[in-house]
């Protein structure tokens, strides 16, 4: 009976902290969306009832119908999905290097890939700056999805490398054996096998792109080149458009589309990152 009170308290304790820390993250969010739903007259009142007296979701059509706010989905969206192409082309080589083959300073290489990972992009910004000003690839999406890359390709390659420990080497055996080379075993065993991991890095890269404020920030000055974290830093100072109803539209509609992808794949996301944690 100890037994089973310890585990049935354990259970409660867990799913205690696991609400404890829904409250906390969800928290911010229900207000944003009960300010989002209040009407220009209730925010200039300051009633301070959390939800709203007459709800409308004229905000979000107001917010939709700017002509530039489609226009800052558009680009957060193709700069996150340009960067997680960028990063899989770069780490998924990477991480099938690390995972097969033995050189030297394999583990400084590893750890520096960490090391990278852990340096804030606030450090980097003024070489960055002159480095792309120089090259003459400012106000350009190419030189901000060179960046994301740069800073996702780490990170992935751990990830990536976890994924490819968990397939036997006895297929790259087996298929060498067949004639097959090195590039073809990466091509047609060890990619197809590693999917749900690719699928799951390819996810967490995208949404951390669409979440990136300072390199697009420092990077770009052109409206029309703006993903949407700066595009509602700049619709804030709108003539038209300046209103705090307007601006919680306007952010919640940026934050809900990286909600829904992680809560609808959040197995896959996780399977990838435990996978190989307890290999062997």
């Amino acid at each position: 009976m100890s037994r089973r009170t310890g585990t049935r308290s354990g259970d409660f304790l867990s799913y205690l902290f696991m609400l404890a820390m829904f409250i906390f993250f969800a928290g911010p969010l229900s207000y944003l969306l009960s300010m989002a739903l209040r009407d220009k007259r209730e925010i200039y009142r300051g009633v301070a009832r959390y939800i709203p007296h007459n709800p409308t979701i004229d905000n979000f059509v107001t917010v939709l119908n700017n002509s530039y706010f489609p226009l800052y989905l558009w680009n957060g969206l193709k700069l996150a999905a340009l960067s997680g192409l960028g990063v899989l082309i770069v780490a998924l080589p990477a991480a099938y290097a690390f995972s097969r083959f033995q050189f030297r300073g394999k583990g400084l290489s590893m750890m520096g890939l960490l090391l990278f990972q852990m340096i804030s992009p606030l450090v980097i910004m003024v070489p960055l700056y002159r480095y792309m000003n120089r090259l003459g690839l400012l106000d350009t999406h190419f030189a901000v999805t060179m960046v994301y890359i740069a800073l996702g390709v780490p990170l992935a390659t751990w990830l990536l490398k976890s994924t490819v420990d968990g397939i036997p080497r006895s297929l790259d055996e087996a298929a060498m054996i067949d004639g097959c080379n090195r590039f073809s075993v990466f091509w047609r065993i060890v990619l197809p096998l590693s999917a749900p991991g690719i699928a799951s890095v390819f996810i967490i890269t995208v949404i951390a792109g669409w979440s990136q404020f300072l390199v697009p920030f420092l990077l770009l000055t052109q409206n029309n080149l703006m993903p949407i974290g700066v595009g509602i830093f700049n619709f804030r100072g709108m003539q038209t458009d300046s209103s705090i109803q307007l601006l919680a539209a306007a952010c919640l509609i940026s934050v809900v589309p990286a909600i829904v992808a992680f809560l609808s794949l959040q197995r896959l996301i996780l399977g990838a990152m435990t996978s190989g944690a307890v290999k062997g």
